[in-house]
């Protein structure tokens, strides 16, 4: 008896110490969830920074969302069919400074942009990959034009920064704003199907 009460003592620490497990675990993956949204928040403001003051032409609150590194890389299409791109700080600094510099627009080229789609993949820590769909207002806000867009980013001294640009702008077919709520249902549903 004496053997079966010592037995069944083990088994209920046993239990025990399962129960706890699951709940550390538990609390564990809740707060790597936490973390991880904190971190994409982090991400999604460094972008929309980028975004609006590129548009706006705003040069020194667009260089302050870089990694100013010589493994930073920018490319995208133009509306000719042909593409620019850029590899290191000093080859993108040079050539977006001097368009900023000869295009100082007052007001944004494109006011509204509409990101849709985002899927992130974190390497580790320190290194993300996002891609998305995003749809560009014309200046008057009655035309959107759709991209497919890609960014590597880099957490630099506790900062992301964005080490990646590639921005692949369909220029050929214009979506009127009108259908800019079916292209938000669209990909809503689209999301719904393949959850970020």
């Amino acid at each position: 008896m004496k053997t079966l009460s010592v037995f069944m003592l083990g088994v209920l620490l046993c239990a025990s110490c399962t129960d706890k497990t699951k709940e550390e675990e538990a609390n564990r993956e809740a707060a790597r969830e936490a973390n991880l949204e904190k971190e994409k928040k982090a991400i999604n403001d460094v972008i929309e920074n980028e975004t609006k003051s590129f548009f706006a032409r705003d040069y020194n609150a667009w260089k302050a969302n870089y990694a100013q590194t010589d493994y930073a890389f920018q490319a995208w299409s133009n509306n000719d069919g042909t593409f620019d791109s850029n590899v290191g700080w000093e080859d993108i600094n040079k050539q977006i400074g001097k368009y900023i510099a000869d295009n100082p627009e007052p007001v944004s080229s494109h006011p509204i942009v509409e990101r849709k789609n985002v899927k992130y993949k974190f390497f580790d820590d320190h290194v993300a990959y996002l891609t998305w769909d995003q749809f560009n207002s014309d200046k008057m806000e009655k035309n959107f034009h759709h991209s497919k867009e890609v960014r590597l980013m880099e957490k630099i001294n506790g900062e992301w920064k964005i080490v990646c640009v590639s921005a692949f702008w369909d220029y050929k077919h214009l979506i009127p704003a009108s259908r800019l709520p079916m292209i938000k249902k669209i990909a809503n549903e689209s999301r719904g199907k393949n959850k970020i």
